[in-house]
């Protein structure tokens, strides 16, 4: 049996009381979401309330690697919207999205823009990053090794660095699209595919 969140977005069905309009479609499955949020609450306590090097902050950083593995392979064999051939598009692609966004002319996309899909694609290239290198001071080899320590650093910086700029381009386009981007990654649920909207970034790459 397919799961419902591999159904077609022009499908339309009626809301519950969370709030995510009268007329939506299913996108973000839940665990899509659960690894959203738990990277989210990771890098949160590692970046402000754990002392690094300490064993809280390595267990969460192990959290969030294990999360990472896990939607890896759900980019792959999960659900329409999860995967990796939805939302990964060309360079030029993405230029074009972000060209159509200084212009003001951008479309509107059921799952990732292909700018969305370039951010999801390099936060997860930085977090594996941070995790290979965190984990690497754990090994006595590595042990007080200058440079694996200035480079967790840094990509731990660039990590906070994009997901603010993530943040504010959710925000953004929430008020472009009139759409509450932020609850959609809570709920799940998002408005229809209609005019000239797209369901996902994989049309994108042939633009």
């Amino acid at each position: 049996m397919s799961s419902p969140y591999q159904a077609p977005t022009t499908s339309r069905t009626v809301a519950g009381p969370a709030g995510a309009g009268p007329d939506t479609v299913p996108v973000w499955d839940p665990l899509v979401r659960l690894f959203h949020w738990t990277v989210v609450l990771g890098i949160i306590l590692n970046s402000f309330a754990l002392e690094g090097g300490k064993s809280a902050h390595r267990y969460v950083g192990y959290v969030i690697a294990a999360a990472l593995a896990v939607r890896i392979v759900w980019g792959v064999i999960g659900s329409r919207h999860a995967r990796f051939s939805n939302f990964v598009t060309s360079p030029w692609a993405v230029l074009s999205h972000l060209r159509a966004v200084v212009a003001r002319r951008d479309r509107r996309y059921v799952g990732h823009n292909p700018a969305g899909g370039a951010m999801a694609l390099a936060l997860m290239g930085l977090i594996t990053l941070a995790c290979l290198t965190g984990w690497m001071q754990t090994l006595d080899i590595f042990w007080g090794v200058e440079w694996v320590q200035e480079a967790h650093e840094i990509t731990a910086n660039l990590i906070l660095a994009m997901a603010a700029v993530h943040v504010l381009s959710a925000i953004a386009e929430s008020v472009v699209h009139r759409e509450n981007l932020p609850l959609a990654m809570i709920t799940g649920r998002k408005r229809h595919a209609s005019g000239t909207d797209i369901n996902h970034a994989g049309p994108a790459r042939r633009g």
